[in-house]
């Protein structure tokens, strides 16, 4: 698999997966809301953490990554409901 399409792949699970885990501490769902909602709180994630200069420092940046875009899905999700 070229590296390019391997790495859209990759962002596509994390953002399901982040996704998924954001529904199940805040609520909704659905198999598109969790990889939009996932992509998007990888950037929101990516964002906050390096903007408050956090570090996770598990020492897996696969469970990093992850957990990031978890938190930055769990942002977008409470964000989009504070605005609605």
């Amino acid at each position: 698999m070229d590296p390019k399409t391997q790495a859209i792949v990759s962002m596509v699970v994390i953002g399901l997966v982040a996704g998924w885990l954001a529904s199940v501490v805040v609520g909704g769902g659905g198999l598109i809301r969790y990889a939009i909602t996932g992509i998007i709180g990888s950037f929101v994630g990516g964002f906050l953490f390096q903007f408050m200069g956090w570090k996770i420092g598990i020492g897996n940046a696969l469970v990093e990554q992850i957990l990031v875009s978890t938190i930055g899905a769990i942002v977008v999700v409470l964000a989009a409901r504070l605005l609605a």
